[in-house]
């Protein structure tokens, strides 16, 4: 049995390619014991020990690039203490491959994993590669990228294969969507995300305008967990007409099953910039409007949305230009174009990511076996 060891978290962003990767490791009848280390997370756990993962938590910190008393707390004890561990977990595990999707966490990995001659294999989500994504590539075998202009990381060296999605997500049907959901199916459908920690400025934004919107269109809007209570109390407040409310459905999160079937009958998607929400839309070919976060880490976000834009399949709308009367016209001229943008989500998306960053896994270590025979 070939030991696989991965690591990387802080987000869903980090996970859900991590879970897609295991799939296809399972559907090539790859014979791998998965292993994760992480920050320890209850929801990250549960997704990753129901894929069937070993998962060993971590205590992780973190360098913010701001002032903050608990950058002192984490770079004097929570850093030093997490290399120890990962020394420790190493030397227990023995994997014969690292692969690491950078975040929190992730680098007192790949270190150790340098150390112990281990081959790590990375992926790069965003634009711009975070903090541990640079530092490991210096002594990565494998570097693999999500977009043509990522920043940093020299090209020869980089392999593009878009962001890993859970093909799962593409399986949707309409029937199923109108059952799961409740959908009424008389006007078009938007699906709002607020990315995998919700929007609050998002969800502000879209029950100032609910009532107008709900004239036109059918609304699935998940608001994310921290936000759903407030989201929930204002709705019920914003909307008028109970009849009208027939086409609101709020959720709290999609689960996969819902999120598949949202996706397949949703006509236009409103979406935070994150690169694991672009390459999802983009493989269900539906044309979005992107509201890139103010304020994440290097701009990742906005530079992910408007490398995007360019092929044709969105529009980005910055958060500080929201207006009423602007959105509503956007969404007008995306139905307008409908077809052309399907098109080019489509012919930017890359679904089989998750399947060659597999295929390049076993590819090295059956290759390696052989050189050690």
């Amino acid at each position: 049995m070939k030991k696989v060891l991965f690591t990387g978290g802080g987000t869903g962003g980090h996970i859900m390619p991590i879970i897609a990767i295991a799939r296809e490791l399972k559907k090539l009848h790859s014979k791998h014991v998965l292993y994760y280390i992480g920050p320890k997370d209850k929801l990250t756990s549960d997704l990753l020990e129901g894929e069937g993962f070993k998962i060993q938590p971590i205590v992780c910190g973190k360098i913010r690039r701001y002032f903050s008393i608990l950058n002192i707390v984490d770079i004097l004890f929570k850093i030093p203490f997490s290399f120890l561990q990962s020394f420790f977990l190493l030397l227990f595990i023995r994997p014969q491959l690292v692969f690491s999707k950078g975040g929190t966490g992730s680098l007192p990995v790949t270190y150790w994993a340098r150390l112990f001659r281990k081959p790590v294999f990375i992926h790069e989500s965003d634009v711009v590669p975070g903090l541990s994504n640079k530092i490991t590539s210096k002594w990565a075998k494998r570097i693999f990228v999500s977009f043509e202009k990522t920043e940093y990381f020299n090209k020869n060296q980089t392999t593009l294969v878009g962001n890993p999605i859970r093909k799962d997500l593409l399986k949707g049907t309409a029937k199923d969507a109108k059952n799961i959901l409740n959908l009424n199916s008389k006007k078009p459908v938007i699906l709002v995300l607020g990315g995998s920690q919700g929007s609050e400025s998002i969800n502000e934004f879209i029950l100032l305008i609910l009532n107008k919107l709900l004239e036109d269109y059918e609304l699935i809007h998940v608001s994310g967990s921290k936000n759903y209570k407030k989201a929930s109390i204002q709705s019920k407040i914003v909307i008028r007409d109970k009849e009208m409310g027939k086409y609101y459905h709020l959720y709290e999160f999609l689960n996969e099953v819902e999120l598949k079937n949202a996706y397949v009958v949703s006509n236009i998607i409103i979406s935070r910039a994150g690169s694991g929400s672009i390459f999802e839309i983009a493989a269900s070919g539906k044309p979005s409007i992107l509201i890139p976060l103010p304020g994440a880490a290097s701009n990742h976000q906005s530079k992910n949305a408007y490398e995007y834009q360019e092929s044709g399949a969105t529009i980005v709308i910055e958060q500080d230009n929201l207006s009423p009367g602007f959105f509503k016209e956007e969404i007008h001229n995306i139905l307008s174009q409908y077809k052309k943008m399907e098109k080019a989500a489509l012919k930017f998306a890359k679904p089989d990511a998750a399947e060659n960053i597999a295929k390049e896994i076993i590819s090295y270590l059956d290759e390696n076996k052989k050189n050690r025979i």
